[in-house]
């Protein structure tokens, strides 16, 4: 049993398959935001943190791939299953050369869609379990080692961080490209996130903008009502 919602985002055009697999999902322990079309289904991505992606391949406005092209611009890494209701070669291959996790052919049981689900899950609970032990980054010009609190660039002074910026850092770069949550980073750095220790992180994420700033590819995004992003395009 899940102790925290997965918050999943579904976009299926067929108003009674989307409301059925939603309450699926939802009976099953997600929490599901349904959308009925590829525009609004951006739209939700956009204003939403959400931590799993079901598209229909097939619908009005903005079709699946090219919505999953969107996503993917923004989230390298959130799992994303395609619903298709073709079983065309050519469509399964252009679904994973766009980044897909899976690929299922209408009709399909939910007992399946819940199987595929899991198995993409485990994927990223191994990958993250694995990215959680990384010491080193690459981010744009810069190298940054965690366990010795320094950022390097070649032609520039080393700094050195102290042990707080250098673990935001660190939180950033394992969510790069995604949203760093606020809460989640003020419990793992300050063990609290009250107003004050809030105030503080601030501070923190203005000095690493001012020594990540010879780079002009990197930026830290506030995200309004969630947190950072590292962007490092």
């Amino acid at each position: 049993m899940m102790t925290e919602k997965i918050k999943v985002l579904l976009v299926e055009d067929d108003p009674n398959l989307g409301t059925i697999l939603s309450e699926y999902l939802n009976v099953k322990g997600y929490d599901t935001t349904l959308a009925i079309d590829g525009e609004k289904g951006y739209d939700e991505f956009i204003k939403n943190n959400f931590e799993f992606i079901i598209l229909d391949v097939m619908m009005p406005k903005k079709d699946g791939f090219t919505l999953a092209t969107d996503i993917r611009n923004t989230n390298k890494d959130i799992p994303i299953i395609f619903l298709t209701a073709k079983s065309l070669k050519e469509d399964t291959i252009e679904g994973f050369r766009l980044g897909a996790d899976d690929y299922i052919t209408k009709p399909f049981s939910m007992e399946e869609l819940m199987a595929r689900m899991n198995a993409v899950l485990r994927r990223v609970d191994d990958k993250h379990r694995e990215n959680s032990q990384q010491k080193e980054f690459s981010i744009g010009k810069f190298s940054f080692y965690a366990e010795k609190r320094l950022l390097k660039s070649v032609g520039e002074e080393d700094q050195k961080l102290t042990s707080k910026e250098s673990e935001l850092l660190r939180l950033l770069c394992l969510n790069k490209n995604k949203v760093m949550d606020r809460t989640v980073a003020l419990k793992a750095i300050w063990n609290d996130d009250s107003y004050f220790n809030s105030r503080s992180m601030d501070v923190y994420i203005t000095k690493l903008r001012k020594y990540l700033k010879s780079d002009s590819a990197i930026e830290i995004l506030n995200v309004h009502g969630q947190g950072f992003r590292l962007s490092d395009s």
